[in-house]
């Protein structure tokens, strides 16, 4: 790991994590906090990633909106456990381009986008039929007609200021090598004990 690029080498383990056959390389764990302080976690897919940061999209709306919202901060966490990888990233967090969002959404599957306007997310709904019946409801509207992105959707970039990358040796002498960046300022590493 004496790339000083840390982009660079995540792009590497993700490469590896791909040709391992790990079925979802792409899955996260973002953890984002409340207004009232409490941490939030949950999984959610990369969409995708390069020097400006990593992306993933969503219902603005959802709670991890919300709390973005409040608190533009959040902490990703990729583990690849058949290669022993982990890597931690943490950082401010911006919304994508209209652009950005609308070139993504229209290559989700068709079924993705109705559900982006289906799900009113994290809130509470009498019972599953109500999406089934609004799924039924917008695939007749929508029928022959390109689905348009939601207002309410789109993507968030975390611009990340610090990358750390865990790697598993024998006798609990794991590799642990963290990368940290000032706003604007050029990546710098150190090594961590295990």
């Amino acid at each position: 790991m004496s790339v000083a690029d840390p982009i660079s080498i995540f792009q590497d383990w993700y490469d590896k994590a791909r040709q391992a056959g790990i079925e979802k390389p792409h899955a996260m764990t973002i953890a984002t906090v409340g207004a009232d302080g409490n941490p939030s976690a949950r999984v959610v897919l990369l969409s995708s990633f390069d020097e400006r940061g990593f992306v993933f999209h969503t219902n603005y709306e959802s709670r991890k909106g919300e709390e973005l919202s409040h608190q533009p901060q959040a902490a990703l966490v990729f583990w690849w456990d058949p290669l022993g990888y982990q890597v931690r990233i943490e950082g401010r967090v911006e919304k994508t381009s209209a652009q950005e969002s609308d070139a993504y959404f229209a290559g989700r599957p068709r079924g993705s986008q109705l559900g982006a306007w289906v799900s009113d997310q994290s809130n509470t709904i009498e019972g599953r039929a109500i999406l089934e019946d609004r799924m039924e409801e917008l695939t007749r509207q929508y029928s022959g007609k390109t689905v348009p992105r939601p207002p309410h959707w789109g993507g968030y970039r975390v611009v990340a200021h610090r990358i750390e990358f865990w790697e598993h040796r024998d006798d609990r002498l794991h590799d642990r090598i963290r990368y940290e960046r000032p706003e604007n300022g050029e990546w710098r590493s150190v090594r961590l004990a295990p």
